[in-house]
């Protein structure tokens, strides 16, 4: 059975109540965190143990005069144990290809970091009927030859049209692209690792949709964006997951 994940994507913020408060209030959770670089030693120091601390990017090569960028070892040495890959905002934002997001899902295994790989489509995709084949070749692109040492490779389907924009995937929906994802894995990734692969979701989960997402029981966890801002309204989510997942 896949293991099931929590991960709290701050972007280019911090939570209100600020990083101790709610890192306190993640003492008896077991969730993820993802904060901005520059946090990223101070998270893994203050975090109970039982939050997985990790980072939001990594470079696509791994070392070099690449001014700016943060190798995916580096992240590794300052305490990250996972790393995003393929964000839609790194996709659609700042232009980045399959080919380069897969060179960094080869790095981020090399450095035995836990990738988690972005997938999703836009707007025109999912209007044309064609949603479930541009996430399927998405994840067909991502057959890096270091999948084959991957102990874990966390997918995070994210429908572009619905972050940020005030729409939301129905659960009916999410669960079909996931059981797309599932199908493509088994096509194109190790088997072993395929069957293991946790799928999340990651389109602007709050915990008012958050029942009707799990509801199929085709998800084992979010990737979540602005209510990962506010402890109560992440906790929410692992409430709800605690009690979906409860039996199983």
């Amino acid at each position: 059975m896949p293991n099931r994940y929590l991960i709290a994507n701050w972007k280019m913020n911090l939570p209100p109540e600020g990083m101790d408060a709610f890192l306190g209030a993640m003492e008896d959770a077991d969730v993820a965190v993802a904060p901005p670089y520059v946090y990223l030693k101070d998270v893994v120091t203050s975090a109970p143990k039982n939050v997985l601390v990790g980072a939001q990017n990594c470079a696509d090569q791994k070392s070099g005069a690449f001014t700016g960028e943060v190798s995916a070892d580096m992240l590794r040495d300052c305490g990250a144990r996972f790393v995003i890959v393929g964000h839609s905002e790194r996709r659609n934002v700042y232009g980045e290809s399959d080919a380069l997001i897969a060179r960094k899902l080869a790095l981020a295994i090399d450095a035995g970091l836990m990738p988690v790989l972005c997938i999703g489509e836009n707007q025109a995709q999912r209007d044309g009927g064609y949603a479930t084949a541009f996430c399927s070749d998405q994840l067909r692109a991502a057959a890096v030859p270091q999948l084959a040492n991957a102990s874990e490779v966390v997918i995070a389907y994210e429908p572009v049209w619905a972050i940020g924009t005030g729409r939301n995937a129905t659960g009916e929906m999410v669960a079909e692209i996931a059981a797309a994802i599932r199908d493509a894995l088994g096509r194109f990734w190790p088997a072993d690792l395929a069957r293991r692969a946790p799928v999340l979701y990651g389109g602007s989960v709050t915990p008012d949709n958050v029942d009707d997402l799990l509801a199929r029981g085709e998800i084992d966890g979010f990737l979540v964006g602005g209510a990962s801002l506010d402890s109560k309204k992440f906790l929410a989510l692992a409430g709800a997951m605690k009690t979906r997942f409860a039996t199983q």
